[in-house]
């Protein structure tokens, strides 16, 4: 692509790893830059004052005063995504994939495939190296992992091969209303070749895709949601070119992705499952439908998103045999279970869970810690929470 779009002078917004990386970008190019951030104490509005550009990282939400001053002013408002992209190479292939759970999965298991055919294949986006880091040694196939948070300020960016996993409410706290979170998802499919969607979804031109498709191979990854993310990798493995024998290989040797669905470990006949990523009630549904046939103890709760936990809790299904809470949302999810006449205990934190867990699971149980919750208030990230429970996990006896 073309350097006219360079400003000759821009701000940064957020110092997150994506932020830092916009910046590295723009000053590599000789671009003049301003970086804000609230935890420096530096973010004012009129620090858009003379600034051709205003680049915000995925943390920064649209309510952001400084945001807000730069749209009054027509500062250019692009996500870290949008400055990515204008800095690759012509003849790049760009997959994107987003979808409110299922992305990073999706991505890998669809790197593996083009991997296995011999594809030239970067990963790129959300929890890979941010695109504007990457973007100048880029060659062949990109596969993009996309957040709503930055496909929320695009303009140019454009998929050849689009992947929608699914949608369900989420980040409402950061988009306001599901419309708005739903709008941002959707920019996925703008200006894409190749659309690929859940059937029955209803973009007009979709590759339709399902968990009961016919695959290749049978995928190792346990549940129905990853069989539903095999299928639409699949999808998009073929409209890259890629043959069913490849396909294959990479279905049957991908083991998944850490704090998803992660087996641990087997103690005395109990399998204790790792699936801190699902951050959100349609994700927790999700693993709990996972092991159709195991009694499960799960263990729930964390910093609140926003959501509505009834609608998990009536359908919590008998075979759990026991629910323990932790964390900030503890008494939203207590009353949610209490008006489904669900019985859980109030362990506060997850070496507590996890101990009592211990007491109560037997042989042929699985234990499930799947909060359906972000993990700020006891937690870094999910992947710190996830690292926790399995360093508890492997010290049981």
């Amino acid at each position: 692509m073309s350097s006219d779009w360079l400003p000759r002078r821009a701000l940064v917004l957020g110092l997150g790893e994506t932020g830092e990386a916009a910046r590295a970008a723009l000053e590599s190019r000789g671009v003049e830059v301003e970086a804000v951030d609230r935890k420096l104490g530096n973010e004012d509005p009129a620090a858009v004052a003379g600034v051709d550009l205003l680049v915000k990282g995925p943390g920064v939400p649209p309510s952001n005063e400084v945001v807000q001053a730069a749209r009054e002013r027509g500062v250019p408002v692009w996500s870290e995504l949008e400055l990515g992209y204008r800095l690759l190479p012509d003849g790049v292939r760009v997959v994107g994939v987003t979808g409110t759970k299922g992305k990073t999965t999706t991505v890998r298991l669809l790197g593996a495939m083009l991997s296995a055919a011999e594809h030239d294949v970067t990963l790129a986006g959300n929890e890979h190296a941010p695109l504007s880091e990457v973007a100048s040694s880029v060659t062949g196939d990109l596969v993009l992992e996309l957040s709503s948070f930055a496909l929320n300020d695009v303009d140019a960016f454009a998929c050849d091969i689009a992947v929608l996993t699914n949608l369900e409410p989420d980040h409402l706290n950061w988009h306001g209303t599901f419309e708005a979170y739903r709008a941002a998802k959707l920019r996925v499919v703008d200006g894409a070749h190749v659309k690929i969607a859940p059937r029955g979804f209803g973009i007009e031109g979709a590759l339709e895709f399902a968990a009961d498709d016919a695959l290749p191979a049978e995928p190792s990854m346990p549940g129905a949601h990853n069989r539903a993310n095999a299928a639409a990798a699949t999808l998009a493995a073929r409209a890259a070119g890629v043959d069913d024998e490849a396909i294959a290989k990479a279905l049957r040797t991908f083991a998944g992705v850490p704090h998803r669905l992660e087996l641990v470990r087997e103690l005395h006949g109990v399998r204790w499952v790792n699936d801190s990523k699902a951050t959100n009630t349609a994700a927790a549904r999700r693993a709990i439908e996972a092991y159709p046939e195991s009694p499960l103890h799960l263990i729930l709760g964390g910093s609140p998103k926003g959501e509505d936990f009834a609608p998990l809790a009536a359908a919590i299904p008998a075979r759990v045999r026991s629910i323990h809470l932790i964390g900030a949302t503890s008494d939203e999810l207590a009353a949610a279970l209490d008006g489904a006449g669900v019985a859980y205990e109030r362990d506060g934190d997850l070496p507590a869970a996890v101990r009592s867990a211990h007491e109560l699971a037997t042989s042929g149980d699985v234990v499930l810690l799947s909060p359906s919750t972000a993990s700020f208030d006891q937690y870094e990230n999910f992947a710190a929470r996830g690292d926790h429970f399995r360093r508890l996990v492997e010290e049981l006896a």
